[in-house]
Formats: C-alpha cells, structure tokens, sequence
C-alpha cells in the first residue's frame, strides 16, 4: 500500500491546535493572581484586626421581642430620636440588643482605662453608613454620686459636655474617632456649665454608665473597637 501524504498546510494547522491546548490548560493548572486593591474603609487600622465591632441599626418601630443573650454584633435604636444604651464592664458584648423600649439596650466593654493614667488601652471609631444626609449624637453619662459619699456633688445625672455628632454625607462613608466622647465623660459637678472633673467608664463601681443615642434618621452606624491606646488625660 502507497503511503498517505497530508498537506503541510494540514499538518501545521494539527500542531498549532495541539500547541493551543496544551497553554490552555497549563493556564488552568495555574489559575492567574489579581492584585486588588485595598479596601478603602477610613478606619485606623486593617479591618481583621478589630476587638469587636457592632451595628447600630436605626428602625422606624420600636422592638418587642426579647433580644437578650442573642449573640447578634448589632443593637436596634430609634430611627429617630432618643435611645439609652446602657453599659456594664466585662468583655466585649451585646447583652441586650433592643435599646428601642424604656430599659434600653446593654452593652458590655472593658474598663478603658484599668491603670487610671488617662491613656485608654483602645479607642473606639464610628463609621456612618446608610442613606446620605442623616446624622446621630451621642452622649456619655453617669448616675450616682460622682464624688462619693459625703461629696459636694449631689447624686444624680451628670452627661458629658463633650458630645459628638456623627454624620453620613454624600462619598465615602466618614470614619469619626469617637474614644474621648464614649469612654470618659466630662461632668460640670458643680453647676456652672463647664467641664470640672473628667470620668473615665468604670472608674467608679458606685456610678451607672450609659450612653444616650440621640438619632435623625441614620440607619446604621458601625461601632468599632481596636487596640490602639488614645491618650485622653485626666484633667477636663
């Protein structure tokens, strides 16, 4: 039998389809890498590298079930106005994520400042997200007497007069440090409008600590804790 001849041009075509596939699939044995960007959050440090982190969720209804020991990284709150947040020393917690109704949500943080230096071991940052053009306040308090048994100062309510306003603007959401604002409170004891002695949460086993979330319309805020010390001071 005479032996087939195939034409050079056939032959040419075979070994580029052999040559073809075999790249391909020496692309899918190794599967490209993609340099992607960094997430652009505004936040101090690398989001994974956060002690805690929570949702402040604004509802337009007050909640009704009982949202205790949920282990949900969110609170409700009142889309708008007033919400308390009431706040226990212990580790990082939400222990009772409806602050819509008249017992207010509890939350559970460590002592800021266990060496009474003033230099926090964390500091807390907020970022606003959600519709543009809403904002919240927030205030700290304590109840009881501030300057202990037998003290000038009566017992009662004292609110920080350091309070801060969160806002989410149009762009990027905006990333507020907020670690003076919630973890001390600066008290005018003696009722002549100005600050006179700065409280640290917790100092005082004696006092009550809270929160007052004061809100217009913002749907979520994200409370987020890293340990990254905040030097306050002790003096108002």
């Amino acid at each position: 039998m005479s032996p087939t001849y195939r034409p050079f041009s056939v032959l040419v075509l075979i070994a580029g389809t052999i040559l073809l596939l075999g790249c391909d699939g020496d692309r899918a044995m190794a599967p490209e890498t993609v340099d992607r960007p960094a997430l652009a959050t505004g936040l101090p440090a690398n989001p994974s590298t956060k002690e805690f982190k929570f949702n402040l969720i604004g509802v337009p209804r007050d909640k009704t079930p009982t949202m205790t020991g949920d282990q949900g990284k969110r609170m409700f709150v009142k889309l708008w106005g007033k919400s308390t947040i009431n706040l226990q020393e212990g580790p990082f917690d939400i222990l009772d994520a409806n602050a819509t109704d008249n017992n207010g949500g509890l939350f559970q943080l460590p002592d800021p400042d266990p060496d009474d230096d003033g230099v926090t071991s964390y500091g807390v940052w907020v970022r606003t997200v959600g519709t543009p053009h809403r904002s919240a306040k927030f205030t700290s308090c304590v109840e009881g007497d501030p300057d202990g048994a037998g003290g000038a100062a009566p017992s009662g309510e004292y609110c920080s007069l350091e309070t801060v306003t969160v806002e989410r603007g149009t762009g990027k959401p905006k990333v507020y440090n907020v670690s003076q604002e919630l973890l001390s409170i600066c008290a005018d004891t003696d009722g002549d409008t100005k600050c006179d002695k700065r409280i640290f949460l917790f100092d005082d086993d004696g006092l009550d600590y809270l929160w007052y979330y004061d809100n217009s319309g913002l749907r979520n805020a994200q409370v987020w804790f890293f340990s990254i010390p905040q030097t306050i001071g002790l003096n108002p």
